[in-house]
């Protein structure tokens, strides 16, 4: 552990949140000192964010426990052209009217983490349209452009993957990175912001925009990043073969989310309750070291936590009472996970990578020949076996699931 003066760096290192820093001494000395306004940007690629945006929700939470100012910062201006970073190819362009429909629908997430008002560390939600949308072109060059070097653009790990797989990057595109940094300077301007914060992945942006408002403002911003979350079998986390999982209740059920968390992989139990959880310390260190089957109880207490921060402490209970029903009791219930038959059928082997039990019909098949899947609680071997609605599918003691029209 660090000498960190400040509670804000002592509690983001205890709980696992640190890889990088551009300046360490500096940041920690003002932390200790005064209230610091934070932001993360999110961009609203869909109307939910999903758990691969919860360790940056976490963070902004963090800092409004230690006494700091959070700044959520949504994407509408840079969203119209998509963070380009380690993506294989350009995103798909949003017209203006879905990207407000989707900022609205993620803000709902934000307010079950965050206390948001108008007080000195009341978080505040604000949208980067609001000053890109009315940039006039050429004076944006001459002012903020003759920073950037192209040559230092081209070295970022971002755009080299692009171009040493030799795939398009367009002009769009590039130009990214030099809109987010001066999305630090807007907000170092506007709200005092002094610390962007992101996924290790922002390293470049993030600094580009600490560099950008030293040399035109001459003010001194700080730089943190985490690490990037995998699973303990090198996952990437929030991934399901079912699609992401998403924070809204509308775009995925609370018992899903809690069924998410109670999978988790026993080496992953420790470092996910202090991520994504306000458990004392103390207690997860207790939890993280029960052994064999006991520690299926710290999974329950981290799927319970997890989706009442993410949902309601009603929904997490709710959740928690229907897994037992189903597991303990062998009882069936409509908050199950479903898979949808569709028009071409479904084989027992579709079925449950549908409904994310398995990464792989390999998977699917040895799983069936060790007698381990059961269709309606008969055991199946034959993978050409279909389905049809109503159908109840168990994979394993644990994971259960509903076909459905």
């Amino acid at each position: 552990m660090s000498n960190y003066q400040s509670d804000l760096l002592r509690l983001l290192e205890a709980r696992g949140y640190i890889h990088q820093l551009t300046d360490v001494q500096g940041l920690d000395t003002l932390a200790a000192s005064q209230v610091v306004p934070g932001y993360i940007g999110f961009d609203p690629t869909a109307p939910s964010l999903h758990v691969g945006s919860l360790v940056q929700i976490m963070m902004l939470r963090r800092m409004q426990q230690t006494g700091h100012k959070p700044i959520v910062l949504m994407g509408g201006g840079t969203g119209k052209i998509g963070d380009p970073s380690f993506k294989d190819e350009a995103r798909k362009l949003m017209t203006g009217d879905t990207i407000a429909s989707n900022v609205a629908s993620i803000k709902r997430v934000f307010e079950k983490f965050l206390t948001f008002g108008d007080g000195p560390t009341d978080a505040v939600m604000v949208d980067n349209a609001d000053w890109l949308d009315a940039l006039e072109y050429i004076p944006f060059l001459r002012d903020i452009g003759q920073h950037f070097s192209v040559n230092r653009m081209l070295s970022f790990d971002s755009v080299k993957t692009r171009l040493d797989r030799e795939q398009s990057l367009s002009f769009l595109e590039f130009n990214y990175m030099i809109l987010q940094a001066y999305d630090f300077l807007e907000l170092s301007r506007r709200s005092a912001c002094r610390l962007q914060m992101g996924g290790s992945d922002q390293w470049g942006n993030i600094v580009n925009g600490i560099e950008l408002s030293r040399r035109v403002d001459g003010t001194q911003v700080f730089g943190l990043t985490s690490p990037l979350i995998t699973t303990a079998d090198g996952g990437k986390m929030g991934k399901t073969m079912n699609g992401a999982v998403w924070l809204n209740a509308d775009a995925l059920p609370a018992y899903d989310y809690w069924q998410f968390w109670r999978n988790t992989q026993d080496a992953d139990v420790g470092r996910f309750l202090r991520l994504f959880t306000d458990l004392p310390l103390d207690e997860i260190a207790r939890l993280e070291a029960l052994e064999g089957a006991d520690i299926n109880e710290a999974k329950k207490v981290l799927a319970h936590a997890a989706t009442a921060m993410a949902h309601s402490e009603e929904a997490a209970t709710a959740a928690a009472e229907t897994a037992r029903k189903t597991f303990e009791e062998g009882a069936s219930d409509a908050n199950l996970p479903t898979v949808r038959l569709g028009a071409e059928g479904l084989t027992v082997v579709q079925a449950v990578t549908g409904l994310g039990f398995a990464t792989s019909n390999k998977e699917v098949r040895r799983k069936l020949g060790e007698n381990a899947i059961r269709l309606n609680g008969e055991v199946v071997t034959d993978p050409a076996v279909t389905v049809k609605p109503g159908d109840k599918l168990s994979f394993g003691a644990k994971k259960h699931g509903l076909i459905v029209a």
